[in-house]
């Protein structure tokens, strides 16, 4: 049994989306790098930063870890049909991999305390009885919840609530909820044969790009505002355009991607994306290292993005000299390993 996946196999547009998913997360964690200490100095949001700020929390903020959670949601499903296909157990063997990333993702704590692995892994164990779900059920399931989550997000803006009524609110508007929604969502499309076959469902696809984009504009316009008047509800506004937004994105990477002239161009991208475990753990490193060369005190939006693309560079030139001589990244090989309890082979 070959547990590991050729080069063939891979779907190149998820490795490409995947990337750019690691670049968008990058301009959230950086400000994270660096914990504020009480009476030391402030971040500068006048000018051009109040600004860079805006835009980040209109096309970044939440939009990017969404897209990573719907990846997520994706690899679950081929993971698991390809280890079913080997005459493995799916769930079980999922279910190892999960508690591997929990114990990977505990020790990331504490090099980068805002980690989302751990969190990640946690969430991921309510995808396991999806598994044998039909297409139909999981849609269910999965306008269910966007319906409660929505809803929640909705009454915490505009309705006064308070005691149990407010704290259940706050439970099903919560992120992790979203997590899990996107979770759904990548697992869904891809039982759904829609990931591998783009230009089969480019109807569907394009039909709900169409229909996301005025959401996505009106969130953009509504976030701004909310933004510039210090709006206590901004990041429930944030989270309520989080799932309309990251599937427009969704859709229109697909879509482009289909183009094989953009995907050769982004083919760098994607071997970021190839080893996003790696290249997740090694930002913090990187952003770190940087914030220390640049002599930073507080790291303001402007630096934010001056770190974030020097970041990015670096693992897309690391990452590309990385694959001439390996087939997948070093986290990717431990992480392979503890699932397996192995050496396995890649071709």
């Amino acid at each position: 049994m070959n547990p590991s996946v050729t080069q063939k196999e891979r779907i190149v547009s998820l490795d490409i989306i995947r990337g750019l998913a690691l670049f968008g997360i990058l301009f959230i964690n950086v400000t994270a790098y660096q914990v504020i200490i009480e009476g030391g100095p402030m971040p500068d949001f006048s000018g051009i930063n109040g600004i860079i700020d805006k835009l980040i929390n209109i096309f970044v903020e939440k939009k990017f870890f969404s897209i990573f959670s719907f990846l997520f949601g994706v690899g679950f499903y081929i993971f698991a049909s390809r280890a079913e296909s080997r005459g493995d157990k799916p769930r079980w063997r999922f279910a190892r991999r999960l508690f591997a990333l929990l114990v990977i993702g505990i020790v990331h704590v504490f090099v980068f305390w805002g980690s989302i692995l751990a969190i990640y892994a946690v969430i991921g164990f309510f995808l396991l009885p999806f598994y044998h779900a039909k297409v139909s059920t999981i849609s269910k399931w999965l306008f269910s919840l966007i319906t409660v989550h929505v809803i929640a997000i909705v009454m915490q803006i505009f309705v006064p609530i308070t005691g149990v009524v407010s704290t259940v609110c706050g439970l099903l508007g919560n992120d992790a909820v979203a997590i899990f929604i996107m979770f759904l969502s990548g697992f869904l499309v891809a039982k759904a044969d829609w990931v591998s076959h783009v230009r089969e469902f480019s109807k569907q696809i394009k039909w709900i790009q169409i229909t996301t984009f005025p959401l996505f504009i009106g969130f953009s316009i509504w976030i701004w505002f909310a933004a510039q008047g210090n709006d206590q509800n901004l990041q429930s506004i944030l989270g309520l355009g989080v799932i309309p937004t990251t599937y427009f994105y969704l859709c229109t990477l697909f879509l482009l991607l289909e183009n094989n002239w953009i995907a050769k161009l982004l083919q760098p991208i994607g071997r970021v994306g190839q080893m996003a475990f790696t290249n997740y753990w090694a930002q913090s490193f990187i952003g770190l290292g940087l914030i220390s060369l640049m002599g930073l005190e507080v790291v303001s939006p402007h630096h934010v993005v001056i770190i974030a693309t020097l970041t990015f560079l670096i693992q897309i030139i690391y990452s590309v000299i990385w694959f001439k001589f390996f087939k997948m990244g070093p986290l990717e090989k431990l992480w392979r390993f503890m699932t397996y309890g192995r050496t396995v082979t890649t071709k």
